[in-house]
């Protein structure tokens, strides 16, 4: 089952640039999703995916250039966590080429690959930047 994404409060970082940025990321994987559920098939969905992966890693390049501004002690480990889903990406591009397009396995693992670690990371990481730097 597809499971779309909203932008919520309990998503809100307070840095308005990478609200932003989430916002439009929000978007484009609710855009893949619907691809998914429409079934306008694989090419739509690998230039969807094509999209999100470029997009997540303009909106990754400019957190890590914020966190480095602000002296942020856990940069390293939020990179690590960055590079873990470029690399889901990674994943759900090889897995979508090796099919005649989007099954509900590869819905499945847009859920929890991308939608569940998204929610986590804006929550967990994310906010964590946010509360250190209003402390600065």
């Amino acid at each position: 089952m597809v499971q779309y994404m909203e932008f919520t409060n309990d998503l809100v970082t307070g840095n308005d640039l990478i609200d932003g940025q989430h916002q439009e990321l929000i978007g484009k994987i609710n855009d893949l999703l619907r691809t998914c559920e429409t079934g306008d098939g694989k090419i739509k969905a690998l230039n969807t995916l094509d999209y999100l992966e470029e997009y997540t890693n303009y909106h990754f390049s400019q957190e890590e250039a914020l966190q480095k501004e602000i002296g942020y002690p856990g940069l390293k480990e939020h990179q690590a966590k960055h590079q873990e889903f470029v690399q889901s990406i990674k994943e759900l591009y090889e897995m979508l080429e090796d099919q005649e397009g989007p099954t509900d396995a590869f819905v499945q693992q847009v859920n929890k690959n991308v939608v569940d670690w998204f929610v986590n990371h804006i929550q967990g990481f994310d906010r964590a930047v946010a509360e250190y730097n209003k402390q600065k």
